[in-house]
């Protein structure tokens, strides 16, 4: 058996076992959602995997839109944007440009997103250095450039000082550098270090830098316009930056913010994905028109400030605790390391959902072999007792399971989060 039928075999016995355990591709049975419990093999647990982290999903103001629209359009309409489309589209993108202050477009998905922009702006002639966390979308997207000629390769994650080693190198060979991050990587919850990032692009002609921002959206930085930009003083012209709309947000579809009108005219008309997809369906774009006038509004920030309280609190618990955070950076995102141990992870997410609390495992491939653990979501639904509770039954169950704080850490450090 030759390494990558192994790699992947073993993928496919942990994804066995993980579902054998009722941790993964259950189905809950709710009759209606509350933002804070699930129904899952007919028990109530606390949902701390939900990414609609201001709780937006259940905002009554949103859920009336969709239903609107549904009675004015109905479910979808079927035609591509190229000859036809909703007015919504062109309402929303106007509110979604007040948000950002910068020229956007909805796409069907910020996957979708990628394949539309990246093979446009990585051409023969560049080079693309992939962050090892960034997002699989990305990487995917990556690949057509690397099909039509563009050099790739990867970096190890949140290296600055190998990245500038890089840029310098490729430069000599290459017309432009781009390299590919995410703004809040969405498995440990780290950050992008966006501003050592904006140096890097005022040093070095050559460099340009691609986010995608999506789960950084809606509760950070002004009118919600997500966790990158909240680090800045403005917006580089050498930057591109995309976002979802499907999780903090509470719609569908994505946002590709430019620099400039002509840049989003090239990728409008150009963009595979905008142009032969199918569109955003009407309800969803209602939807994003309604958050959109939510961002507009400094009712935006009182769930980003509550949101931060919850945050401090689980930091702040977690410290008290002992627990292996792989990131102390302050997002909505939490990673409790278990180490390389899959089953014994999986376990203790099993032993959870008996103790009440839903939450994800994360393992090879979402992330290295050695960095199998606990991923832990908040939304303004959750209150700090019941943060509190599910972190006192963590530890009860990893000191169950010997897991051993010191042991753990060593592969979370920030020099050795990479797949390698």
């Amino acid at each position: 058996m030759n390494q990558l039928s192994a790699s992947l075999s073993l993928v496919a016995e942990n994804y066995a076992l993980a579902k054998s355990l009722g941790i993964i591709q259950g189905h809950f049975t709710d009759y209606q959602l509350n933002g804070k419990t699930i129904t899952l093999h007919n028990k109530e647990l606390q949902h701390f995997a939900n990414c609609s982290y201001l709780g937006l999903d259940i905002d009554r103001r949103i859920k009336d839109a969709a239903k609107d629209a549904i009675e004015r359009y109905g479910v979808q309409f079927s035609s591509s944007r190229t000859y036809i489309e909703s007015e919504y589209y062109n309402i929303l993108e106007k509110k979604l440009s007040q948000i950002f202050e910068k020229p956007s477009i909805v796409a069907p998905t910020t996957s979708l997103g990628h394949i539309s922009w990246i093979p446009n702006i990585a051409e023969p002639q560049d080079a693309i250095i992939l962050d090892h966390q960034v997002h699989k979308s990305v990487q995917n997207a990556s690949m057509i450039s690397k099909a039509k000629g563009s050099h790739l390769e990867f970096l190890r994650h949140s290296r600055m000082d190998l990245l500038e080693q890089r840029i310098i190198e490729l430069s000599k060979t290459n017309r432009k550098i781009w390299y590919m991050a995410d703004g809040v990587y969405s498995m440990f919850g780290d950050v992008a270090p966006m501003e050592e990032l904006y140096y890097l692009l005022d040093k070095y002609e050559q460099f340009y830098l691609y986010v995608d921002d999506a789960h950084g959206m809606s509760w950070a930085g002004k009118n919600g316009r997500g966790f990158a930009l909240s680090q800045v003083a403005h917006y580089h012209e050498k930057m591109c930056l995309i976002t979802s709309l499907n999780k903090a947000y509470a719609a569908n579809g994505a946002v590709m913010v430019f620099s400039d009108e002509i840049q989003k005219q090239i990728i409008k008309y150009t963009g595979s994905t905008l142009i032969f997809s199918g569109p955003v369906a009407p309800t969803m774009l209602a939807a994003g028109i309604a958050s959109a006038d939510i961002h507009l509004s400094d009712e935006i920030y009182d769930r980003q400030d509550n949101l931060e309280n919850l945050i401090n609190h689980f930091n702040q618990k977690a410290c008290e605790l002992d627990l292996p955070l792989a990131s102390d950076d302050r997002t909505p995102i939490f990673y409790v390391g278990i180490g390389g141990d899959t089953k014994r992870c999986f376990e203790m997410a099993r032993d959870l959902q008996h103790d009440g609390f839903f939450v994800n495992v994360s393992s090879l491939p979402s992330v290295p072999l050695k960095n199998t653990g606990i991923r832990i979501t908040l939304n303004i639904n959750h209150n700090e007792g019941t943060v509190t509770d599910l972190l006192t039954c963590l530890k009860q169950r990893m000191d169950e399971k010997g897991i051993v704080k010191e042991e753990v850490m060593k592969a979370f450090t920030k020099r050795a989060l990479a797949y390698v």
